[in-house]
């Protein structure tokens, strides 16, 4: 199997409270992983890890066979990153402000075009960021994540805070990325209904730990085994994460 993404036990630590706790992923080249959780779990900690933003208390991860730390900085070449609300300079056109972006990346100066064509917003380029509506703020921020094609995406809840029409709309644009780009994508979500329209495989984590990573239909399988019904990977979702609170509460009672 080739993996573009793998961590080995990658643990964060902040004095006595333990964010991540020996997470291991495996992430297919050219798939689209879907990272699951409810909020608080874990999901946006692991992210910065990944992008060098936090260091790992413990454990390792490679980017397409790349070390960290050793590699650090030609991983972050190969990595877009889109963490939590995007924000942008208010008076600066969306063209101009990708541009800042491309400078610091030392990328030319025709990626800002190619960028905003690919999220839909190249007659939009020229509008104060002030401007635009959510849902083209947060196609913005994916533009800035894509500059140069990078051959991976992480993506922290990139729906946060949009309406179905927006969510429909940047739903569709990431399922397409694989495929417009040879790209791997990492996009966290605490809604499995809305993962599930657009990911092959999903860890889900809980407090810190996977408690699942497989396919989607390996998932089916385990809501099938558990007696729930192979179309409501919500509910099996859902009883995963309950059933680990409940046995870290007896377990803190002992």
């Amino acid at each position: 199997m080739d993996y573009m993404i793998r961590t080995k036990q990658l643990t964060k630590k902040y004095k006595s409270f333990t964010a991540v706790s020996g997470v291991s992923l495996n992430i297919r080249r050219g798939s689209i992983y879907g990272f699951l959780g409810p909020n608080g779990a874990g999901k946006s900690t692991t992210m910065k890890m990944l992008l060098g933003l936090t260091a790992p208390t413990k454990g390792s991860f490679t980017i397409d066979g790349r070390q960290f730390p050793n590699d650090r900085l030609s991983i972050l070449k190969e990595v877009g990153s889109f963490i939590e609300s995007p924000s942008f300079y208010a008076n600066l056109t969306g063209e101009e402000n990708l541009d800042i972006i491309r400078r610091i990346l030392g990328l030319p100066k025709r990626s800002v075009a190619d960028a905003l064509e690919l999220v839909g917003l190249t007659e939009f380029g020229g509008r104060l960021a002030k401007k635009y509506s959510l849902g083209m703020k947060q196609r913005l921020g994916l533009a800035g994540a894509m500059l140069g094609r990078p051959p991976v995406l992480i993506l922290d809840e990139p729906t946060n805070g949009l309406d179905p029409s927006g969510i429909h709309e940047i739903r569709n644009l990431i399922k397409s990325l694989p495929d417009l780009y040879d790209c791997t994508v990492l996009i966290s979500s605490h809604m499995l209904s809305e993962i599930e329209l657009m990911a092959d495989d999903i860890g889900i984590l809980n407090h810190g730990r996977l408690l699942f990573e497989g396919s989607l239909d390996e998932l089916r399988q385990n809501a099938l085994q558990a007696g729930f019904a192979g179309d409501h990977l919500e509910d099996m979702f859902l009883s995963m994460i309950e059933e680990d609170n409940a046995i870290r509460k007896r377990r803190a009672k002992l």
